[in-house]
């Protein structure tokens, strides 16, 4: 070979091997610099750089209740924005906007602090980068038994080439990110606009009497346990129950309770929208409970229906796995879709003026150990594994968006009381509400609601335990 030949190889493989290890110190830095926190009018956000790829632009990271949901304004270059929501004080949001320009200085506030936080988040990881390269280039120098000269000359061609990769990937490449990120106004920016108007309240006649309001789905209604004693066709249409975890509580705590729970709803159709079912409209849940102006406490089961959970257990039943490609990213986008629109009744939940003590039910795993009860309908151990992951997911959404707001996440444990056991709480397969608590799985809903708020203020009993329904 010859000795010009020989000497551009060299080179160039000394430069691969400077752009990989710089490369590689970027990778690192962007994974374990910490995020920068900023508290911007009552929301804490944590601003950082999600995981570099290849791709010259595209969609930041938006972490929501601990699902990471891509932003809807794009960014230019590798290393994009990744911002985490971790608190929401409403009181200091309410506070704020009320006052004279608030609404306009609040945005601002947001959009000044992401942009600082940004700018702090690039000068740590541009030194925790430079760090990693020379820790690797000293170790390369070891290996080597290189001089001293030798060794210095490496480190500093290491950290000037982690600098100007740093450079050309943030500072020229995604120079375009301060810019936009002073267009964000508030998190509706980062998500998209599906918002909605905040509900309002329905003609329906006033309830001050009521202490304490359940919105929820078919798990809340107490589907397929006894009927109520005179149900109206809205109750008959959502398959409420006088085994309903409500009427416990109503019964536990001296309470007038508003059960407005009903069979198939989720966020949009349900609780913060409209519900059809079958002839019957039933109101927004959430629009009726504006009514009960006096009640200080508020009971969300919900989730479920908008995941299609009970389809994506049929599903799994059928075929041969739960765990495919396929399931698994339907179920990423229902889950997805769950959580922006789970933000939104929050922040419908924690703007009602009576500050009521509000209650987030997490759902129950409805399948034990012992499956023998099941082996005719094709769930195996493998099976129900998948389903719990996906159930424990929404929990995890459940939960962390309830902590976000200062709510209260409540687990449901049917341990030893599961499908197939000795006194299930679940009613079975060829029930009338297949895998629905029956109603000892209500009683324990209802326990696990009360040991929740027993460790805070609870509603002033009033004259008498009862529970309404919706006309």
């Amino acid at each position: 070979m010859r000795p010009w030949l020989r000497r551009t190889l060299t080179a160039l493989g000394y430069a691969a091997a400077v752009l990989a290890v710089a490369a590689l110190s970027v990778w690192l830095s962007v994974r374990v610099t910490p995020l920068q926190t900023v508290s911007p009018v009552g929301q804490t956000v944590q601003v950082g750089a999600a995981t570099p790829d290849l791709s010259m632009s595209g969609p930041g990271e938006l972490e929501l209740f601990g699902q990471t949901i891509p932003t809807q304004p794009q960014f230019e270059g590798p290393i994009r924005p990744r911002l985490k929501l971790t608190h929401i004080s409403f009181n200091s949001q309410a506070s704020a906007l009320t006052k004279p320009g608030g609404a306009q200085a609040a945005g601002k506030d947001l959009s000044e602090q992401l942009t600082s936080a940004w700018t702090r988040y690039l000068l740590w990881e541009t030194l925790i980068a430079a760090g990693f390269a020379a820790l690797i280039a000293i170790a390369v120098a070891g290996i080597r038994r290189s001089s001293r000269r030798e060794m210095l000359k490496m480190l500093a061609i290491a950290v000037a080439s982690v600098c100007a990769l740093n450079a050309l990937g943030v500072y020229l490449l995604a120079s375009a990110t301060p810019t936009a990120l002073r267009q964000v106004r508030g998190i509706e920016d980062l998500v998209g606009p599906s918002t909605p108007t905040p509900v309002q309240a329905v003609g329906a006649p006033a309830r001050p009497g009521v202490q304490a309001v359940v919105l929820g789905d078919s798990t809340a209604a107490a589907i397929g346990n006894a009927p109520l004693h005179d149900p109206t066709a809205t109750d008959k249409a959502c398959g409420r129950s006088r085994d309903a975890y409500a009427v416990y509580l109503a019964a536990a705590n001296n309470w007038n309770t508003l059960n407005l729970a009903c069979s198939g709803a989720t966020i949009r159709d349900g609780l913060l929208g409209p519900q059809q079912r079958g002839t019957t409209q039933v109101p927004p849940q959430f629009a009726v409970a504006l009514k009960a102006t006096k009640a200080s406490v508020i009971i969300v089961s919900i989730g479920a229906n908008d995941i299609h959970w009970s389809t994506m257990t049929a599903l799994c039943a059928a075929a041969n796995a739960c765990d495919d490609k396929a399931s698994t990213a339907y179920f990423q986008q229902q889950i997805d879709a769950f959580t922006t629109d789970y933000y939104d009744l929050l922040g419908n939940l924690a703007a009602l003026p009576q500050h009521p003590r509000v209650l987030v039910n997490e759902y129950y795993n409805p399948f034990g150990e012992k499956l023998d009860c099941l082996k005719d309908q094709n769930i195996t151990t493998a099976k129900t594994k998948i389903l719990k992951t996906r159930l424990d997911e929404l929990n995890s959404v459940l939960r962390q968006g309830a902590q976000t707001f200062g709510f209260t996440a409540v687990p449901q444990h049917f341990d030893g009381h599961r499908l197939c056991s000795d006194q299930p709480f679940v009613q079975g397969l060829d029930a009338n509400a297949p895998l629905h608590p029956n109603a000892a799985g209500e009683l324990a809903i209802a326990l696990a609601d009360q040991q929740a708020l027993s460790r805070t203020s609870t509603p002033t009993p009033g004259a008498g335990a009862a529970t309404q329904n919706t006309p």
